[in-house]
């Protein structure tokens, strides 16, 4: 499945997204955001279309944006319609909030026409009200109400389908996701909607994506954080970093610290992150404080300091290169980085 010029599913690598945080009223602002969500590495984003007082703006997004643009439609079967005549290049409507089944009809026709997918993103805040009385388990509603759909969309002859169903708990939506993937053939979209904050929201969708990606189930995600956007795709990459499936930018290994460590090891380390951010380019970089581990992964890592008694040894691609100061680790390591990249 194409969405614009990304391919999802289907073997290809699993796509990170992020959505807008500004109104779509306001193009500008809006292609600002994007432009930034790229260059932190996202490659599918999503913007809400609240009213039809907003698809002028969807239209000049469209048209003008650097990554596709995939229109989060609810309530308004006729947004769909036209963001789908627009530009966008997905469109994301939950059926259990859009009407009756003839008004999905018409988004589905619209989507056909534009030779556009569609993701049927079911939620557990909003699902239809057939479940809303079922006396069954969470994650049973979101993977029933999910199929259901699926099963509509098919029998009109519609199957560029995306599948997502979500909930604010992590353990239902990893057992959601478990059920769609053993039914459905369809790419799914994983995330934790909902998370939380900038803390609490990573945690909870590092466990939750993570299981899923694990089990090898999802070929897209969002990770949802009441945060700047950007921040969702940089959690987003290192989950898919920590588990090898991608990687974009350094990856730094750092010690927790202990009564062993004979330099002020935090600031070091929270100084090197921060350049770090900057580099896209995938080199390995470790900070360690003493002598158990230090000298082990500073050798393995592409570049790494194993520190001392106010001074730190210097390791390039395995072999010591120089020992300086503490007051000059994190400059001695960019020069050695400057080397590599």
């Amino acid at each position: 499945m194409a969405v614009g010029g990304v391919i999802v599913g289907g073997g290809a690598p699993i796509a990170v997204q992020s959505m807008t945080t500004t109104d779509t009223r306001d193009p500008s602002a809006t292609l600002e955001q994007i432009r930034r969500l790229a260059d932190a590495g996202c490659e599918i984003v999503r913007v809400a279309v609240p009213g039809s007082d907003a698809l002028d703006g969807l239209q000049a997004i469209c048209a003008q944006s650097p990554l596709p643009v995939v229109a989060d439609i609810h309530f308004d079967h006729r947004l769909a319609i036209e963001a789908a005549r627009r530009g966008a290049a997905k469109l994301r409507i939950n059926p259990g909030n859009i009407g009756s089944m003839d008004r999905v009809d018409a988004v589905i026709e619209a989507a056909g026409e534009a030779g556009i997918p569609i993701r049927i993103g079911v939620n557990a805040g909003s699902l239809a009200a057939e479940y809303h009385d079922r006396d069954w388990p969470l994650f049973e509603k979101l993977a029933a109400s999910a199929v259901k759909f699926c099963e509509h969309f098919t029998s009109r002859g519609f199957e560029d389908i995306v599948v997502s169903a979500k909930a604010s708990s992590v353990v239902p939506t990893i057992e959601a996701y478990r059920l769609l993937s053993a039914r459905l053939p369809y790419p799914l979209h994983i995330g934790v909607t909902e998370a939380g904050t900038a803390f609490t929201g990573t945690i909870k969708s590092s466990v939750g994506i993570g299981v899923l990606l694990a089990e090898g189930i999802g070929d897209t995600l969002r990770v949802s954080l009441t945060a700047p956007p950007e921040e969702e795709v940089r959690v987003a990459w290192e989950v898919l970093a920590s588990l090898d499936i991608r990687r974009r930018g350094p990856e730094l290994i750092s010690c927790p610290t202990c009564g062993r460590c004979q330099v002020d090891l935090v600031p070091i380390a929270e100084e090197v992150q921060r350049r770090l951010s900057t580099l896209a380019t995938p080199v390995k970089v470790a900070v360690m404080g003493c002598v158990v581990n230090g000298p082990g992964e500073a050798r393995e890592a592409d570049v790494g300091v194993a520190a001392g008694r106010g001074t730190g040894l210097l390791f390039r691609r395995g072999v010591p290169v120089r020992k300086v100061p503490e007051s000059e680790i994190v400059d001695a390591l960019f020069e050695e980085i400057d080397t590599l990249t």
